[in-house]
């Protein structure tokens, strides 16, 4: 499993968080989705070998929103 933080742009309420929830939650391959609203961020779990995560992403900016980065989980770090 891939975890990833991504910077989302243009969320503001709670249908927001719904749509994106749910529209990458039934992604297969997709274990975990989490919008954190005030952060601007959405927390995503899923497996590389069954969903990409441009996938995922485009998922996210057919909805009208900007997916600004992607970056390593807090407990990971680039080198």
């Amino acid at each position: 499993m891939e975890n990833v933080i991504l910077a989302v742009k243009g969320m503001s309420c709670v249908h927001c968080i719904n749509s994106i929830e749910g529209n990458v939650g039934k992604l297969n391959g997709v274990n975990f989705v989490k919008v954190h609203l005030n952060e601007g961020k959405v927390d995503i779990s899923f497996d590389s070998k069954v969903v990409s995560l441009k996938r995922i992403t485009d998922i996210i900016e057919d909805q009208g929103y900007v997916v600004e980065l992607s970056k390593l989980p807090k407990n990971q770090s680039c080198h």
